[in-house]
């Protein structure tokens, strides 16, 4: 029997196991879609964490979040409603809240949750921006700073753009004059622009020109790699031709952008295709293929058109051809330009433009896309993806933690030049605050988050019943974590994020809290009441007496205390001593009778009304408040923690 009851319990334990791991790997999951952009398929991961009650506060936090992004404010409001009141929510989500709110129509609501919020971030501006614009996805992405942005070394004074990573090679457009031919552009003065290619582990190198009749006397760029339908690895890119146009004056000479292909023979690339969606009459570029090689996207300024240039896709058939153009939709074109599309690994789309409310003027955008598979909204990437200047050309690696933009931002080498960026996640600190003397979690605990350079107060929240906190922090910052609780002295603990890794998402900071030695405190006693000239323990008084057992069984069972009780100072000396003596024993009978050791108990005494604690000396110079605070019972901590011995050897050696 023992035997089947051992098997039962491993293979209890051994599902226990599966089921964490799981759940686990639906968190992993979720995080990775929500950092791709795919919040409907991130819903269905922590919709998981929340079916196996693992980890629930943040699975709520995390759909609250997806539900808003999408604008599924309905299903956004019940795990906003589940997490509001813990005491680790993040100061953010007051204003996340309040959106949501907002958007359904509880503007009462909504004002009460930002009010809550603007307490923390007094100076945050996007309150305003979200009441005068309703922008919900800008409004709600990028609350802090996600990316690390660096130039690359191998840029030129000259432009520079348009990275495509494949392997060991990264791939992108330059008219870097060290390695031009003919004249130069007379638009920019700069040379043609030309495909190079450089080995990414040898960055600081020399790049050379793609080999092959791919570049020409005139501009190429906005490489990418895909497939034909015998799976031969070929590549699309973009090319100028001129278009003579008739004007009033005579012939004149347009430029526009074709996009070709081309397939590698022998170590070269040779150009085999132009591509039946281009025209002389308007311009067709930036192509990018999904992975699948099932569609193509691109920008064109063709007729019938949003804005200037819009993002287009058409469907690239078995056989190869190119089918025809669609529009990507007014959720994505506006009346200005947008262009240089890319697909991540999870299939959203992102892009830049000069139409949608950015930083400056092109700007990187992702689109945000419903539970339908619809786009409907974009999201601006933010600083320091973006800038004041032209942001374009986002090429990310499939694991989505790092890739490349250009820009013509400040500070720069050309006039245009290739950034690599890496993602920082957020991060956030977080530990359980633990008495020092028993290793028991303290709930209630204020936790007060200061920047010490600024000095100013920047999180405040409190521990829930594990003792647990959490907060989000911003790197490379010096902080000090106050921890506060009536029953124990507030402490002062000092981190700092200046050297934690880019990868790093959590820094972990338990806290100890001495406890107060003062049992009233600690027990939260109020106080005991005596009937008149009388010593038994009364109902409302054993209620409190019991409070003093739960602390000294359950909280601290290696506490010794003395037992003192006192009166007022009314009547003599002899009848205050008695009273306050058989009110002393009563109570010590009481703590015993109910499950406190004799020894855990030094002695009990009652001191009448020798020690007043307030100068009171009677009825004539005190009023009945200030003689009932006479009346009262103490009980000294003599030891917190540490076996009997120690006192009793202490109690002898005291004695000689």
């Amino acid at each position: 029997m023992n035997k089947v009851i051992k098997s039962v319990s491993i293979l209890a334990l051994l599902l226990t196991s599966q089921l964490i791991l799981a759940q686990f790997g639906s968190q992993k999951k979720g995080d990775y879609f929500f950092n791709q952009f795919a919040y409907s398929k991130a819903i269905v991961e922590y919709e998981k964490m929340l079916e196996g009650n693992y980890k629930e506060d943040y699975a709520h936090q995390r759909l609250a979040e997806c539900y808003l992004l999408i604008r599924n404010f309905k299903k956004a409001l019940p795990h906003f409603e589940a997490i509001m009141y813990s005491p680790t929510i993040p100061p953010d989500f007051y204003f996340k809240y309040g959106m949501a709110l907002y958007s359904t129509g509880d503007s009462k609501g909504a004002e009460k949750w930002l009010k809550k919020y603007r307490k923390y971030n007094k100076k945050d501006s996007r309150v305003k921006k979200f009441l005068k614009n309703g922008s919900l996805a800008s409004v709600v992405f990028n609350s802090r700073e996600r990316y690390e942005v660096e130039p690359v070394s191998f840029n030129s004074p000259e432009s520079d753009f348009g990275v495509f990573a494949r392997g060991e090679h990264l791939y992108f457009a330059s008219s870097r004059r060290d390695q031009a031919q003919g004249e130069d552009y007379g638009w920019n003065d700069e040379p043609w622009l030309d495909l190079y290619v450089i080995t990414k582990d040898n960055t600081k190198g020399i790049p050379s020109k793609l080999p092959g009749d791919v570049n020409s006397k005139f501009h190429e760029s906005s490489l990418v790699f895909s497939t034909d339908y015998k799976n031969d690895t070929i590549i699309y890119f973009t090319r100028n031709n001129y278009y003579k146009k008739k004007t009033t004056v005579g012939l004149e000479l347009e430029l526009n952008l074709k996009i070709f292909s081309a397939i590698q023979r022998d170590g070269e690339w040779t150009v085999n295709r132009n591509l039946r969606i281009n025209s002389d009459y308007y311009s067709t570029g930036h192509p990018y293929v999904t992975k699948d090689r099932t569609r193509l996207y691109f920008t064109s300024d063709r007729p019938g058109g949003y804005g200037g240039t819009d993002i287009y896709y058409a469907d690239i058939h078995a056989r190869g051809g190119v089918g025809k153009p669609v529009n990507a939709g007014p959720e994505v074109n506006t009346e200005g330009n947008e262009m240089f599309p890319f697909i991540n690994n999870e299939g959203q789309l992102i892009f830049s433009s000069d139409g949608h409310v950015g930083f400056g003027q092109l700007d990187i955008f992702s689109t945000v896309i419903n539970e339908e598979g619809e786009i409907i909204d974009v999201i601006n990437l933010g600083n320091p993806i973006n800038s004041s200047a032209d942001d374009f050309a986002y090429f990310q690696h499939e694991h989505g933690g790092s890739g490349y933009i250009s820009s013509n931002r400040e500070g720069g080498k050309g006039s245009d030049d290739i950034y690599e960026f890496k993602f920082t996640p957020s991060l956030s600190v977080e530990g359980t605050v633990t008495d020092a003397i028993n290793m028991q979690p303290l709930d209630s605990v204020q936790i007060s988050l200061y920047d010490q350079k600024t000095n100013t107060k920047v999180a405040e929240l409190w521990t829930d019943k594990n003792g647990f906190y959490k907060t989000f922090v911003n790197r490379n910052t010096n902080y000090m974590i106050e921890a506060v609780r009536k029953t124990h002295p507030h402490k002062s603990v000092f981190f700092n994020t200046n050297t934690t890794p880019r990868t790093t998402k959590l820094i972990r900071q338990n806290i100890l809290l001495e406890p107060v030695l003062d049992l009233k405190v600690l027990a939260d006693l109020n106080k005991i009441y005596f009937d008149f000239n009388k010593s038994n323990i009364r109902p409302d008084a054993a209620l409190e007496l019991n409070k003093v057992i739960k602390v000294m069984t359950s909280k601290y069972p290696e506490m010794v205390i003395r037992l003192e009780a006192h009166t007022d100072p009314v009547g003599s000396h002899n009848y205050n001593d008695g009273l306050s003596q058989r009110r002393a024993k009563s109570t010590y009978e009481y703590l015993i009778a109910n499950g406190i050791a004799e020894n855990r108990i030094l002695s009990y005494k009652g001191f009448g009304k020798r020690k007043t604690i307030n100068g009171c000396t009677g009825k004539s110079d005190c009023t009945n408040e200030e003689l009932e605070l006479n009346r009262r019972t103490e009980f000294p901590i003599v030891q917190i923690k540490g076996s009997l011995n120690d006192i009793n050897s202490s109690i002898t050696k005291n004695k000689k």
